[in-house]
């Protein structure tokens, strides 16, 4: 069988800064949840996106579920949702027993719909959050949104869980609501394995977040929880793999840019494919590269031909208000999302690529697919 490629995998540096830094970990015994992997990897990451505060948590999940709590989402409470997104980005909205509305995207950005946005606090004024996601490395209109949820004094969360090293208007995504959430699982543009931070220019807060994540331990001799506590701090193994890697994000971001570029450069002249939106405000890391098929080959076309040959892709997400689980929610927009995710594709955008490898997928999508749906015409 030739070699496998993968959708985005682990990447880990040439150079095996995240060995030494884990080495270190087990060397010094700080093999949980306490030491200097973490207290480095929080200041290193606030520093890099220009934050003043950040927690390490275990997952982007819980970095969510402690923001909702910092801007204190509580049972029966509203919070406007991205629906263009994974899941994860709404779960935490049901752990707090809130209610989540879902907004639609638009075609400029992908991401939350401004319009949708406005309609939504109309019809639900006494919102207590927004989150929106930073979908696929691809920015927000950021502007807009901040300027609404100014307007209606509502705490804006930022999911740039896919977008660590995107700059809206030359400022990192995440740091420019009240709280940004990034997720290092092992597919993303950086890794530890499985993590997330938490950063905000809140730093009481953050403080208060780096207290629940520690199970709210009490500071008195003996073990005491005068609030409910959660079980959410990243380890020092675990972060010394994260520091290692956050030396290395240029590169990343550059290889994923360049990956970009080869597919639109080999593929924008077929009949049938646009790329994801680019704009003048946005300077993606293009996590996935994706496109949106128009013609007649859908994307299980693809999927499919790629499979054959050992390669992964996948569709664009489906919506949160297309779910079995989350369908009973209220939804604001149009059919914008809906078309994206039945249109939409994810190409292969494995840092590891090689030029040869960037070949058999544009290969395979050329002479396999579309070609032949085109002769079939």
């Amino acid at each position: 069988m030739t070699r496998k490629i993968f959708l985005s995998s682990p990447h880990m540096s040439v150079e095996g800064y995240e060995m030494q830094y884990v080495k270190e970990a087990f060397d010094t015994n700080w093999i949980s949840p306490l030491g200097e992997n973490i207290n480095c990897f929080e200041k290193e990451l606030a520093k890099k996106v220009g934050s003043k505060s950040a927690v390490a948590l275990s997952s982007g999940t819980a970095a969510i579920h402690m923001a909702l709590k910092a801007a204190k989402v509580e049972a029966g409470d509203i919070v406007f949702c991205s629906t263009l997104t994974f899941a994860a980005t709404a779960n935490p909205i049901i752990y707090q027993n809130a209610v989540p509305v879902f907004i639609d995207s638009d075609y400029e950005s992908w991401n939350m719909c401004p319009k949708a946005l406005e309609k939504a606090f109309v019809k639900y004024p006494h919102v207590k959050a927004v989150i929106v996601v930073h979908l696929y490395g691809l920015s927000a209109k950021m502007d807009e949104i901040v300027q609404l949820c100014s307007t209606y004094n509502v705490a804006l969360i930022e999911d740039a869980a896919e977008s660590l090293g995107t700059y809206y208007k030359g400022q990192h995504c995440g740091t420019i609501g009240d709280y940004g959430v990034y997720s290092f699982n092992g597919n993303k543009i950086i890794t530890t394995s499985g993590g997330g931070m938490l950063v905000s220019n809140n730093e009481n807060d953050i403080e208060k977040v780096r207290f629940w994540a520690t199970q709210s331990r009490d500071p008195v001799r003996h073990y005491q929880h005068s609030e409910l506590g959660f079980n959410y701090r990243m380890s020092n193994v675990v972060a010394g793999i994260g520091r290692g890697q956050l030396k290395i994000l240029h590169e990343r971001v550059e290889k994923k840019r360049e990956i970009f570029s080869y597919y639109k450069r080999e593929l924008e002249g077929l009949n049938g494919i646009e790329f994801m939106p680019s704009n003048e405000w946005n300077e993606p890391n293009y996590w996935l590269s994706s496109i949106i098929l128009c013609g007649t080959v859908r994307p299980h076309h693809i999927i499919e031909a790629l499979e054959k040959e050992n390669i992964e892709s996948r569709p664009i997400w489906k919506p949160m208000h297309m779910q079995p689980f989350f369908e009973k929610y209220d939804f604001i927009g149009t059919d914008v999302s809906e078309i994206l995710f039945e249109n939409g594709l994810c190409l292969p955008s494995d840092t590891k690529m090689s030029i040869e490898d960037l070949q058999r997928v544009v290969n395979i999508i050329k002479k396999d697919v579309l070609m032949e749906s085109h002769a079939r015409l």
